[in-house]
């Protein structure tokens, strides 16, 4: 009876300390609520301003404001939308004087990301005002961005790192052979690279013609704008590149015209501080997050062109985190499809595609929805960092494509992997044994090695579905499925290369998709919202509440870069059945 008791306490005090730490964190939730709800009040810039644009942390296509990011150390993720609504915003108001663009390290930057922002910023100069840019150390896409500054200072014992591109590829061949896990590889397509790591030691000669295509491609533009807006050559910034200037003292910086001067930060803010005509000892700036709230004129109207984005992994589930940026393509996606194409006030969708790919099924179901929400009214297809696999899939039944020039677009394949584990129990010395009613129980187990039959009744199925995967696309394209073919076979494209082959229509940006898709609705008067096709912060957080907890403490012991192997690790354990994903990370790098 003592020991039931003192379980029972035991229980009791469990859950009355689950609900303190619930009740805990929501109340610093709503704290963060309130001074988030204070801080999006309509800002008005003090004269002489100056829009300071701190290059610092993740880079999406957009964020959710996240009331739990402060409580946990962390600052709001970067957003393209916010970032371009502000430039926008300090271009029009007269109490701002010029942008300051203070570079740190961009994370998870893509280059068609970056280059809406250039471009932003490019616009912004032809209205006389100045951007001026400094850093301790430019990272490589943060100096790209700020490349388009009249002034460009560096730290005196800083560093420019211009270097080139690379894509790094993981490969667990050998960890998967040591610890007896062997994977059953089922693909279509000579260039689908995504299951090479489970069963290659380095990159297959085709994987490795794919890569450098469009890593020239996409080098080629990154210096030619460059060399633009430094008015120095290309071959200039190659051979800065390849003499390894990059760690040589920054005055090689200066010499090439990368960079203007060598200033330490204060004497770059008094410069700023001079441009702007402030006087006093302090630069008067205003930030991102005071930025995005400033009142502009937006037009209103009872038509609606209606921005759809889809960003992330195409999957079933997202995991939410009290801190983080997660985003994902999941079901609700086809939920808010739907609501679309029953708005009436809704003229005309622009769906803004950023993804890898994912889940086969799932693209199926989003890509019959874009065809049904075809059927009543316009959709646009506007491809930012990468439209590639299923997110082609999902793109490809739409009215007109537009990809930025440097997309990564095609990538038409599936593949399958399943993980046999029979040689790790082996060496675990356990036993598996099994009672089944029919040929083909237990298809998909992971316990012991697959049959002949069963390795060909998988595959049947991975070709019939790349056989859909080429219908869709011929039929949304209007080209035969041996057209598309050939040019699908798994193989990624640049949205250059890609407009050359007939998968996107346009280069352009998000504007000229939202012109387009009015044009195609036939309103010129319209106004544009926003809609996201994920859930709300809050549906999230109180499904994973603690994932954030569990993150931190995980990269507080083994150390970033070994997190980083431990998720790519947790990427296999997921990427196992039917899969139309892109299967690499494809970096600036180092960022």
């Amino acid at each position: 009876m003592k020991q039931f008791f003192k379980m029972m306490f035991a229980s009791a005090l469990g859950v009355f300390l689950a609900i303190g730490l619930v009740i805990l964190i929501l109340t610093f939730g709503m704290i963060g609520m309130v001074a988030s709800m204070s801080s999006q009040s309509e800002f008005v810039p003090a004269k002489n301003s100056v829009f300071k644009l701190s290059l610092n942390g993740e880079l999406t296509e957009t964020s959710a404001d996240n009331p739990y990011a402060q409580f946990f150390g962390q600052e709001q993720g970067l957003s393209v939308k916010d970032i371009v609504k502000s430039i926008r915003a300090a271009k029009e108001n007269k109490n701002v004087k010029g942008i300051y663009l203070e570079s740190g390290v961009l994370f998870s930057a893509g280059i068609p990301s970056i280059d809406a922002i250039r471009r932003e910023l490019i616009d912004f100069k032809e209205s006389g005002k100045f951007i001026v840019a400094y850093s301790d150390n430019y990272t490589q896409g943060a100096y790209y961005l700020c490349s388009v500054a009249d002034k460009i200072f560096v730290n005196p014992k800083g560093s420019v790192l211009v270097d080139g591109l690379s894509s790094q590829i993981t490969f667990y061949k050998g960890l998967l052979n040591k610890i007896g896990v062997e994977m059953e590889i089922f693909k279509v397509g000579t260039y689908k690279g995504a299951v090479e790591p489970y069963m290659l030691d380095k990159l297959s000669d085709a994987n490795r013609e794919q890569i450098t295509s469009y890593q020239q491609s996409i080098w080629r533009n990154i210096t030619k704008a460059i060399a633009g807006s430094r008015n120095i050559t290309q071959q200039a910034i190659n051979d800065f590149a390849d003499n390894g200037y990059f760690y040589a003292a920054t005055e090689k910086a200066v010499e090439v015209g990368l960079v203007d001067e060598l200033k330490y930060r204060p004497e770059a803010e008094e410069y700023v501080k001079e441009q702007a005509g402030q006087k006093g000892d302090k630069l008067k700036v205003a930030s991102l997050d005071k930025m995005k709230n400033i009142k502009v004129s937006t037009r209103k109207s009872s038509n609606e062109v209606a921005i759809l984005y889809a960003e992330g992994n195409i999957q079933n589930k997202v995991l939410s985190s009290l801190a983080g940026n997660n985003v994902g393509i999941t079901d609700d996606m086809v939920d808010a499809l739907i609501k679309l194409r029953k708005d009436d006030k809704v003229k005309a969708v622009v769906f803004r595609v950023n993804s890898r790919g994912g889940d086969a099924y799932l693209s199926e179901q989003i890509w019959h929805e874009v065809v049904e929400l075809k059927k009543v009214k316009p959709i646009v297809v506007s491809m930012s960092d990468y439209a590639a696999s299923g997110g082609y899939y999902i793109s490809c039944a739409a009215n007109k494509i537009i990809a930025e020039p440097n997309t990564l677009t095609g990538s038409i394949g599936i593949f399958g992997s399943i993980p046999n584990f029979s040689g790790l129990y082996k060496k675990l010395d356990l036993t598996i044994d099994e009672v089944k009613t029919n040929t083909f129980g237990g298809f998909l187990d992971v316990n012991r090695p697959w049959r002949d039959d069963e390795r060909a009744l998988m595959q049947a199925n991975i070709e019939r579905g790349y056989d859909l995967f080429i219908t869709r696309c011929a039929d949304g394209r209007g080209k035969t499925k041996e057209e598309i073919d050939q040019i699908g076979q798994g193989r990624v494209w640049t949205g250059e290369q890609a407009l050359e082959r007939g998968l996107v229509d346009v280069l352009g940006g998000l504007d000229e998709a939202i012109v387009a898709a009015a044009e195609l609705a036939e309103v010129t008067d319209y106004q544009v919202t926003n809609v996201f096709g994920n859930k709300d912060f809050f549906q999230q957080f109180f499904e994973k509440q603690l994932e954030n907890v569990k993150v931190s403490v995980v990269k507080s012991v083994i150390g970033e870069e070994e997190f980083n192997h431990l998720q790519a690790l947790n990427e296999f354990k997921r990427n196992t059945g039917i899969l139309a994903r892109i299967p690499y990370e494809f970096e600036l790098a180092p960022l």
